[in-house]
């Protein structure tokens, strides 16, 4: 870089849902390199635990799903910033139900809606005039690779990441003008929690041990393998630094090259 020209490293963030899993790598992972870095999360009893761990980042509840929580979640942290954020990582996010579309429970189906997707337009909507005014900022929204195929027995969730597809793309088109980029990182199955619940519930379903059913879902990546939290953060950390400036629009998996997410008939399985 000539010494005449500005480094483009964002310096503030702001993350959903980061008080475990993903989030909370991304959270770490941003800290690590220097960054002030914001996060809340709908669970007391996790944020309070995060703050604890790492004083360092500010860490306040949220329920994402309440537009007027989540526009006053936003605005603290504007407040905070002095009214400039470079980046917002919205990560917030539930499973859903497993199970055919015929059964799904309306309320939660309305949940996954809200959260995955109600969420994410309800922190964009506050802080994307404050990135207009100072002339850039990083968007990115943590989908998955229900993204990118079918899923059978997940509609609620694939069809909330589909959703976020499409607010990427075309974010990216309305905001590029003011400086502005927007990405989406389809992160594969993630080792945790979240994958043990998903896979335990699918087998329940198919009637089916859960071993059975994890091997099947290591085997829809290429690599055979499920992705560590940490390889979303680093992505995240690429993509809000000066080395992206020119990425944008883009969806980015981080999977090991996901080749199906259509589980097999498993009990004609050897």
């Amino acid at each position: 870089m000539s010494k005449d020209r500005q480094p483009l490293q964002p310096r503030t963030a702001l993350i959903t849902g980061a008080a475990s899993g993903i989030g909370k790598a991304v959270a770490l992972h941003l800290h690590d390199l220097g960054w002030k870095v914001h996060v809340c999360d709908a669970d007391p009893a996790a944020v309070e635990s995060f703050a604890s761990e790492v004083p360092g980042i500010e860490a306040s509840v949220c329920n994402v799903a309440d537009a007027d929580k989540a526009r006053a979640a936003a605005f603290g942290v504007l407040e905070a910033t002095g009214g400039k954020l470079d980046l917002l990582v919205n990560n917030a996010g539930v499973a859903g139900m497993t199970g055919p579309v015929e059964e799904m429970d309306v309320d939660d189906w309305r949940r996954t809606m809200d959260v995955n997707v109600n969420g994410t337009f309800y922190f964009l909507k506050a802080i994307v005039p404050a990135m207009k005014q100072h002339g850039h900022g990083v968007i990115l929204n943590i989908a998955s690779t229900a993204a990118l195929f079918g899923y059978p027995y997940r509609t609620p969730y694939a069809a909330s990441k589909w959703a976020l597809v499409g607010m990427t793309k075309t974010l990216a088109m309305e905001l590029g003008p003011f400086g502005i980029r927007v990405n989406a990182i389809c992160p594969g199955s993630v080792e945790g929690p979240r994958i043990d619940g998903v896979i335990r519930r699918d087998a329940q379903e198919r009637g089916l041990p859960p071993e059975t059913v994890r091997r099947v879902y290591e085997g829809q990546a290429s690599m055979r393998q499920f992705v560590k939290a940490q390889d979303i953060a680093e992505m995240c950390g690429f993509l809000a630094s000066d080395a992206a400036r020119l990425v944008s629009g883009q969806i980015i998996a981080v999977d090991g090259h996901t080749e199906s997410l259509s589980v097999p008939d498993l009990s004609v399985q050897p």
